[in-house]
């Protein structure tokens, strides 16, 4: 019944969840909870690390062009838009707080696309560093001294330096976790460092990619993960479903506020003078429990 029922939803059949859906963003329906990833700070702003203070707040999107007008969403007017500022090597982040109920099996689909900001007549598919997601997470407190926050992350490393690289790649190192301000309540770290990525083996792929500037295709992106292990356990993008074997996490000690933590997160960087778009069109999110 409720496999008929999913799948009597066009919205919701274009996915696979598990049992239970934890949320289903659709951004047609507003921004469903996503939000800038502001860094930690005490008293004053101007103690946020660098790389957080770049952020900004992702948007509602039709997707506009100069050519043809709007774009739209998969089967809608909008898309959730993630920018960043038009410097090289800018990043930006937007993510949804939750916390979970039972350590086990999440599923993390979506459809997605990337693109530079279409300021020249000409293709510029080497503009876009990087696009990926995360997830932040921590387990309960009954973990006590030994329990860990642990960090996910994957990205899909379109080009360096003018090269077309087209590759995922993954980290299990961070920066130095530093504290903020002199009350000894805040520390921070800037996980999205662009250092200490490594290649997912037989992580190459070509996706695609329009053939000028305006236009777009939306990809498939599937990301499993238990909670119990604190293990990746499947990763798909369009037709191709990757070897995880060697794919490991930041993991660093469990930090005394965020007990059950449950957040997602998607990036874009570019790697020009110039704006990279990353769009959701919407993200579902479920368990098995």
């Amino acid at each position: 019944m409720r496999r008929a029922i999913r799948e009597a939803d066009p919205k919701l059949s274009r996915y696979d969840p598990l049992p239970r859906i934890i949320s289903f963003d659709d951004f047609d329906r507003g921004m469903c909870g996503w939000t800038q990833l502001v860094g930690n700070y005490e008293i004053s702003l101007d103690q946020m690390l660098p790389g957080y203070a770049q952020h900004t707040h992702a948007q509602l999107s039709t997707l506009p062009n100069w050519d043809f007008g709007s774009h739209g969403g998969v089967d809608g007017s909008y898309a959730l838009k993630l920018a960043t500022r038009a410097r090289r090597g800018a990043q930006n982040v937007t993510l949804k707080r939750l916390t979970f109920r039972k350590p086990g099996p999440i599923r993390m689909e979506c459809y997605f696309t990337f693109k530079p900001e279409a300021t020249e007549l000409q293709l510029m598919e080497t503009d876009v560093r990087s696009f990926g997601f995360l997830y932040d997470l921590q387990v309960g407190d009954r973990a006590g001294a030994g329990g860990e926050r642990v960090m996910p992350h994957l990205r899909f490393l379109n080009a360096q330096d003018g090269k077309h690289l087209q590759k995922w790649q993954f980290k299990r190192k961070t920066t130095e976790i530093k504290p903020i301000g002199n009350v000894g309540k805040t520390i921070s770290h800037y996980h999205l460092a662009d250092s200490d990525w490594e290649d997912l083996p037989g992580g190459e792929q070509k996706l695609c990619y329009n053939e000028i500037p305006t236009k777009i295709n939306w990809h498939y992106l599937r990301f499993d993960f238990d909670l119990s292990t604190m293990q990746a356990t499947g990763f798909q993008v369009n037709d191709r479903t990757f070897d995880l074997a060697t794919f490991d996490c930041i993991r660093i000690p469990a930090m005394k506020n965020l007990w059950c933590m449950l957040n997602l997160c998607f990036f874009a960087e570019t790697d020009t003078d110039k704006r990279t778009f990353a769009y959701l069109d919407s993200v579902c999110l479920s368990g098995d429990f």
